[in-house]
């Protein structure tokens, strides 16, 4: 948020003590250049002092240069001003440097309003501001005076100092005091003005998740200052990328500070003018407009489409919304075409599994070759006329200052903000033909009418808002192809930053589902998962809805891809952080006044969001669910799931919720062909570090030949010692720390770490590269087991392609049973292959459904209790003194999930043996019939019925929680779209699960008289 203040002049600065020694210093400068000859002994003083006195250099660079180093600029100046005049130039080019161990100091020609050509901002922000090891603080001044008579050049010069905090100083990140947190240099030459200023957008900042910026006002002089506090670390290349700013809307600085304190803030300070000749309006307006797309340039401080806006070709926010629409073209370009649609419509007849193969070969081809980011890139920069046209026609109905009347008609004209001027707009009606007219072929059309796409499908987004940390757009997808996605999509989000692009999908109103963090090692494996984010993320999300067939929420996914040049260890959680924060500023449209700006908003109506974690996420969820408190959201307590306990989370991994339910499907197996347990055989993917991994080592009795995880492959055909698995799983390590000694392989057993080339396997083979032998084991033909669960693992590690492999020589199977923990190992193709070839596989979309169950009831919980009820009962404060209550809950949740496992597992069994079909084809058939029904039980007149309502809803609900408050209470308290759907999930799965996929209507009457019965 933005503030402004008018202040004294005098009071603003910065307070330099005077340097005493100047006069003795000149003295010694001049000994210094009359030895080396360079300039004529007569000129020697004047040069001198006009450096000293006439350029108006702040008496910190003589006070911190020694007589030799001063002694080498003036003489570099005076080069400089000969060398211009030999060539007849109107300006001196002067560029000098001067690096040490403590800091630089730079200095360079410098004309008001022109951009740094020597690159000496870019080298400061590059090699002493991003650097994340050692801090330094930044002062840069303009001299008064200029560089030689009859040119307007000035010198620039930067003073980089290293950071240096008493003893005192705490690295707390919450500490807020200005003496405590705040470097020597600072404390002693700021004025109490200015350690007010910082002190108060210190306050401010700490506990926000982007930057907060304040400007003022001096009385008598049009100078202004804005000061920007932020985090440290979150925005690259921030400070230099500010000139280009400023510098865009005819302002120029005078002086500009950035200050480092020890609880990780930085802040910048900078005073700007206008120059004299600019055709802006009046500097006022231009500052306004300046510190609302500060918050743009903090999301996105660079980008391949930076050279529009530094030569000015662009605006901030034109090449911002640019970026975002670039990204959404990577996705969403109709990149297959007809011929791939009609050649699918013949090689799927008869559903030849080789067909399908070529096709998902041909698809991820076309994905890859045909559209790529770069070819992109270059036609948005090849045609800035269409962006204007384009971004003007997204401004025109989500910039608040335009908002057109009811109905959303588009203005034919509009103000552009961006420029403070007023310009012609295309008609909407009219945007595709100029496209076509202007581009030089369909294919350059085809990005153009994909942005304009991106435009008709906006319902809201914070791109105007003020303060943000990504730029966030909830969709319309009725965009989206329905050959390609044939299950309608209820909602979804777009999240762009620089660190991330990220998508999140979901089936119905009221949906959970957690977030996916996915990381690249390489270019390869990075085009590989841009190509399939948006898929990954539907697949998941449509997985997750058939999941949660047993529960009120709806199924849906986050996929946030790190991009390829954000891969280091501390980017995944500020790319969630600024993703959450993001899709909260949609989910808070008129529930914080005072703090965003007023969104439009054409959805219109509420939206509730249930995250929780996935891949790299688990460590996030406290954060979460707090940032979301600090921002006021009503449904803070509930906003995430698998908290920590002490935040009243019920984490999966503790209490192996997930894994609970994928074993009931081994134990049902093991019931129905007799077997024991610790005679069979396992494989797993997944090691004991992960929640799946670490749980089902735990919960199992078998014997485990095989562990994959992200450190390499540990395998022995007689089983791997169970004791020291349990070790493993219990501290949560990988295999690479596995004792070797204490617990030795049999003589066929091996370890082998994906660091490791060149290993001997005990059969003579020798491994060249333990990665790739790593990523390709579950697919390795010498490996055999009775049951394979893959606890982990990309998505389709198993796919048509590759199916084959889980058959030996002889086309039997290496697996006789397969329980899928991991979401989409398999692909649906491969699953149907084993299948046909005799192999039972259970799907994820069944199996996989434990964590989905417990992270319900999370929610449930929170909404249910007050937040003095639930700090008191779901909140582990004391592990040595766990609540009453949250014991029987966890229990209660726990058992919930074993019966919902076991009535699906029978469910299908019964169904396969009554029609043979595969059972990866009847857990969709059973997930989409319960999902049908509970939606129309939702919308029936049975839902009217408020006893009837009352005996399901307390047989659904835990009764820890009904024996601490009543049933009146948590219909009171619950959302009724929650409770309607809790109704028709509770209803529509105990009645499926009991009567099968075929059934009467004259049985669901039946079904229902023993509620009715119960209601009377």
């Amino acid at each position: 948020m933005a503030t402004s203040t008018t202040m004294e002049r005098s009071a603003s600065d910065y307070q330099h003590e005077f340097f005493e020694e100047k006069a003795r210093q000149m003295r010694e400068v001049e000994e210094v250049i009359a030895k080396s000859s360079l300039i004529p002994s007569e000129l020697i003083a004047k040069e001198v002092a006009w450096f000293y006195n006439k350029l108006g250099i702040e008496d910190i660079f003589f006070k911190n240069e020694p007589a030799e180093k001063i002694a080498e600029f003036i003489m570099s100046v005076y080069a400089a001003k000969i060398l211009s005049f030999t060539k007849h130039k109107t300006t001196v080019d002067i560029t000098l440097e001067h690096q040490t161990d403590h800091g630089a100091i730079f200095l360079h020609n410098s004309q008001p309003g022109v951009s740094v050509g020597a690159g000496f901002e870019q080298k400061i922000d590059d090699e002493y501001l991003d650097n994340p090891n050692v801090l330094y603080r930044v002062e840069t001044y303009r001299s008064k005076g200029v560089i030689s008579e009859g040119t307007p050049v000035q010198l620039r010069c930067y003073f980089v100092e290293k950071c240096e905090f008493d003893e005192s100083s705490t690295t707390n990140s919450h500490e807020t005091d200005i003496q405590k947190i705040g470097s020597k240099s600072f404390l002693m030459n700021a004025t109490e003005n200015t350690l007010e200023v910082y002190q108060k957008i210190i306050k401010k900042a700490v506990n926000r998740t982007g930057p907060v910026i304040e400007h003022f006002s001096f009385p008598d002089t049009d100078e202004k200052r804005v000061v920007i506090a932020y985090r440290r670390g979150d925005a690259k290349k921030f400070v230099s990328s500010l000139s280009d700013l400023y510098h865009f809307y005819d302002l120029y600085s005078t002086r500009k500070f950035v200050e480092q304190f020890s609880n990780g803030m930085t802040v910048v300070s900078m005073y700007l003018m206008q120059l004299p000749e600019s055709s802006k309006p009046a500097i006022d307006m231009c500052i306004y407009q300046l510190v609302k797309e500060i918050s743009l340039l903090y999301i996105l401080p660079t980008s391949p489409l930076q050279p529009l806006f530094h030569k000015k070709v662009l605006s901030v926010q034109e090449t911002s919304y640019a970026y975002a629409a670039w990204k959404f073209a990577e996705h969403f370009l109709n990149r297959l075409g007809p011929e791939y649609l009609a050649l699918r419509d013949i090689l799927t007849i008869g559903g030849v599994e080789t067909h399908n193969a070529l096709l998902s070969k041909l698809k991820s081809r076309l994905r890859n070759d045909t559209f790529t980011s770069e070819y992109i890139g270059e036609v948005i920069q090849r045609y800035p006329e269409l962006v204007r046209q384009l971004f003007g026609n997204f401004a025109s109905v989500h910039h608040v200052s335009t908002k057109p009347a009811p109905g959303l008609t588009r203005s034919n004209r509009t103000i552009s903000s961006e420029r403070l001027t007023e310009y012609a707009l295309v008609q909407e009606t009219d945007l595709p033909t100029m496209i076509k007219r202007a581009v030089a072929n369909p294919k350059e059309a085809a990005i153009f009418e994909v942005f304009l796409t991106f435009n008709k499908h906006i319902l809201k987004t914070n791109f105007f808002q003020p303060t943000k940390v990504a730029l966030s757009f909830r969709l319309n997808p009725a965009f989206l192809d329905k050959t390609e996605y044939a299950k309608p999509v209820f909602g979804m989000f777009f999240v762009v930053a620089a660190e991330f692009r990220g998508f999140h999908v979901r089936f119905a109103d009221v949906a959970r589902g957690g977030i996916r963090i996915i990381r690249s090692p390489n270019r390869d494996v990075f085009s590989r998962n841009l190509s399939s984010l948006f898929d990954e993320n539907y697949n998941l999300a449509n997985t997750q809805q058939r999941k949660n067939k047993d529960i009120p929420e709806g199924g849906s996914k986050g996929t946030v891809l790190l991009e390829e040049s954000h891969q280091t260890p501390d980017k995944p959680e500020l790319a969630f952080r600024k993703y959450v924060d993001g899709i909260l500023d949609l989910l808070l449209v008129g529930q914080t006044p005072g703090v965003k700006d007023v969104l439009v908003d054409l959805y219109g109506k509420p939206e509730i969001l249930f995250f929780g974690p996935d891949e790299g996420t688990a460590d996030f969820m406290n954060w979460a669910s707090q940032h979301a408190h600090l921002r006021a959201a009503p449904f803070w307590k509930a906003f995430t799931t698998g908290k920590s306990r002490s935040r009243g989370g019920i984490p999966h991994d503790y209490y192996g919720m997930t894994t609970l339910s994928i074993h009931q499907y081994v134990l049902g197996l093991l019931k129905k062909y007799n077997l024991k347990e610790e005679e069979q055989t396992k494989v797993q993917t997944g090691g004991p570090d992960g929640d799946l991994g670490s749980n089902e080592i735990k919960i199992s009795k078998d014997k485990t030949t095989t562990i994959v995880d992200g450190s390499g492959v540990l395998y022995d055909p007689e089983g791997i010692n169970r004791t020291e698995l349990l070790r493993l799983a219990t501290s949560r390590k990988m295999i690479k720390d596995y004792n070797l000694a204490g617990a030795p392989l049999s003589k066929l057993g091996y370890r082998v770490l994906v660091e490791e080339k060149n290993v001997k396997l005990p059969n003579g083979t020798i491994v060249e590269n333990g990665m790739d032998f790593r990523n390709t084991f579950h697919l390795n033909t010498s490996v055999k087991a009775d049951f394979f669960v893959p606890c982990g693992g990309r998505p389709e590690a198993v796919n048509i392609q590759n199916v084959s492999s889980l058959f030996d020589e002889n086309g039997d199977s290496r697996f006789k049973f397969i329980v899928e923990g991991a979401n989409l190992f398999f692909s649906q193709e491969a699953r149907l292959a084993l299948e046909k070839a005799g192999i039972p596989v259970f799907k994820d979309a069944s199996t996989n459904k434990g964590g989905v169950t417990s992270s319900s009831f999370e929610v449930f919980a929170s909404l249910a209790l007050s937040d003095d009820e639930h700090a008191k009962n779901m909140c582990v404060a004391d592990e040595s003194n766990e609540p009453e209550f949250y014991k029987r809950y966890v229990e209660a949740v726990q058992r919930a999930i074993e019966r919902n496992a076991a009535l699906e597992f029978e469910c299908l069994e019964r169904e396969y043996a009554k029609s043979g079909v595969a059972r990866s084809i009847l857990s969709d058939k059973l997930s989409n019939k319960i999902v049908e029904l509970a939606a129309d039980l939702e919308q029936s007149t049975l839902w009217d019925n408020q006893q009837l309502r009352k005996v399901v809803l307390t047989e659904y609900c835990p009764k820890a929680l009904l024996d601490l408050i009543s049933l009146d209470t948590v219909i009171a308290r619950v959302p009724e779209p929650y409770l309607k759907a809790i109704f028709g999930a509770y209803l529509a799965s105990r009645f499926v699960y009991t009567h099968g996929l075929d059934y009467s209507p004259f049985a669901f009457f039946e079904f229902m008289q023993s509620f009715l019965t119960r209601a009377f």
